[in-house]
């Protein structure tokens, strides 16, 4: 809102100071600011009445240490990391922007799924809240109004540069991948060799593939919220890759430099993943060990589907594995223990583990390993992941 006041300002009174609202740079620091500020400082008063409404953590006796110490902590806490993340970008985003919009709509999307399973959870006391199928179904319906978006929105498109060095407007399914010097791939491809047209069929596809990528992240980053701060500093650190990879995809010169896709409107997403990482930022605040409150569903359905519908927005989704690196361990280490238990169970007659208990961070836990080294351990990994993720941009 202020973006869109202070650019009427300048264009009909040529108001002094204000063109600075027209630097992307200006209104991601702003927003940084602005979330950082929101969630340090509305957060106590959040946890305050979360606390006087007894919305308080229900635990379940797994037999790790210290953990029925986290009793009654309050929870949905992610209301902290939404509302830090929603107002800085109403403020100072360009709301007319298509992917504004889109990370505006997932942000409120698997916010609302998240808060409905806690809901249930807190005040009809049933431990199981929402039932599967219908997160399944809230996160399939994002997914099909991204692709959706993404194949037929007439904003949505990349600039290509012709023999003549000119930029020239293309809408495609292209997206990136990594570590291969053409690193161009069009989704359409996969279905030139049955059809002809292949480009007017490729949402057979894509949106298949941008549900498994919405639903694959966002129950990741709902895996990796098990211990204090764990899953929020990912985020964060995730949020700061995202937006070098926003930043040199919106930029003409850097995109031409570095021989990638140039996705015009894409400068918009610097903004809102400033709010992002401002608002993981401060809720660290509260939530780093020993937490004072967590995030809940609310929260960590919402940061993953954040994070995918950011990759996906700015033709990054194949680097999802890297970067994400975390959350696919900790989705992987559960499918692995369940498949092992069950073929095990089969075969023997006597189900076996993999891991002492899964996700990954339980089994770091039964060896009697602090939760803070468990998380500073897997924030220095994806600090790891995120600069191997960067650097794809000029190794291939």
């Amino acid at each position: 809102m202020l973006y869109h006041l202070f650019t009427h300002l300048r264009e009909i009174y040529d108001l002094p100071g204000a063109g600075l609202f027209s630097f992307v740079s200006f209104r991601a620091g702003m927003s940084l600011m602005t979330s950082l500020t929101v969630g340090i400082l509305f957060g106590k008063r959040i946890i305050e009445r979360l606390q006087l409404m007894q919305v308080g953590e229900i635990v379940r006796d797994l037999g790790l240490e210290g953990q029925m110490n986290k009793q009654g902590t309050p929870t949905m806490g992610g209301l902290i990391i939404l509302g830090a993340i929603l107002l800085p970008t109403l403020l100072f985003a360009d709301l007319t922007n298509v992917y504004t919009q889109l990370m505006i709509l997932s942000t409120l999307w698997l916010g609302t799924i998240g808060f409905i399973d806690d809901y249930i959870k807190v005040f009809k006391k049933n431990k199981e809240g929402l039932a599967g199928r219908f997160k399944v179904i809230g996160q399939v319906g994002m997914g099909v109004i991204l692709g959706a978006t993404m194949i037929w929105h007439p904003d949505i498109a990349i600039k290509e540069l012709t023999l003549e060095d000119t930029w020239t407007t293309v809408r495609s399914t292209a997206t990136t991948i990594p570590f291969i010097k053409d690193n161009h791939f069009d989704y359409a491809w996969l279905l030139s060799w049955i059809v002809e047209d292949a480009a007017q069929y490729v949402w057979i596809v894509f949106i298949p593939l941008v549900i498994l990528i919405v639903t694959a992240v966002s129950n990741g980053a709902n895996l990796t919220d098990g211990i204090d701060g764990l899953a929020t500093g990912t985020s964060a650190i995730i949020g700061m890759a995202l937006a070098v990879l926003a930043y040199v995809s919106s930029n003409t010169v850097i995109a031409d430099y570095l021989s990638i896709m140039y996705i015009p409107g894409s400068e918009e997403l610097v903004v809102f993943i400033a709010a992002f990482v401002g608002a993981c930022v401060a809720f660290l605040w509260y939530n780093a060990f020993p937490a004072q409150v967590f995030m809940g569903d609310t929260g960590s359905l919402a940061l993953g589907g954040i994070i995918a519908t950011f990759a996906i927005a700015i033709r990054k989704e194949l680097l999802i594995p890297v970067l994400c690196g975390i959350f696919l361990i900790e989705n992987l280490s559960v499918v692995i223990q369940v498949g092992w238990f069950r073929h095990t169970k089969k075969k023997y007659g006597e189900g076996r583990r993999v891991f002492l208990m899964a996700p990954l961070h339980h089994h770091y836990q039964k060896l009697n390993m602090p939760e803070s080294k468990i998380t500073a351990r897997f924030w220095i990994v994806g600090i790891l992941l995120a600069v191997v993720t960067i650097v794809t941009l000029k190794v291939r």
